[in-house]
């Protein structure tokens, strides 16, 4: 995916709607600043869970911290990335394409991506973020 097409969260999730499915993951400066990525709990995505924008559904640690992952949107999870539940490094490799963490059934997507940022909007909020 091209980062410029995506929303993001203040919290450095991104997501991507296209038709009813919503992609999630976590930027490639999350990925950044996290570093060593060692393990991510995905408990709360279950698929057929409800989560809602902002919610916490699920924890990725790094060898300098653990950090909560909150969807962008609301919705239900329908998939979890097999390939990241399996191996955590599948983010580091590729956050923006096989890094994808779920997909959702977004609720309201157009008024929950009327929330989040453009790119070039989140670009400002890391470049303020970095100093």
């Amino acid at each position: 995916m091209d980062p410029k097409d995506l929303k993001y969260a203040a919290s450095h999730e991104w997501v991507k709607v296209d038709g009813d499915v919503a992609t999630v993951g976590i930027s490639a400066f999350a990925v950044e600043q996290l570093t060593d990525l060692i393990m991510i709990d995905l408990g709360k995505a279950k698929p057929g869970a409800s989560v809602s924008a902002g919610d916490s559904f699920g924890e990725v640690e790094s060898v300098k911290s653990v950090n909560d992952l909150y969807a962008p949107i609301s919705g239900e999870v329908i998939e979890v990335n097999p390939a990241v539940a399996a191996d955590v490094g599948a983010i580091a490799a590729d956050p923006f394409g096989s890094g994808w963490i779920v997909k959702l059934r977004p609720s309201d997507a157009e008024a929950d991506l009327a929330k989040l940022m453009d790119h070039a909007a989140y670009q400002e909020k890391i470049a303020e973020d970095a100093h």
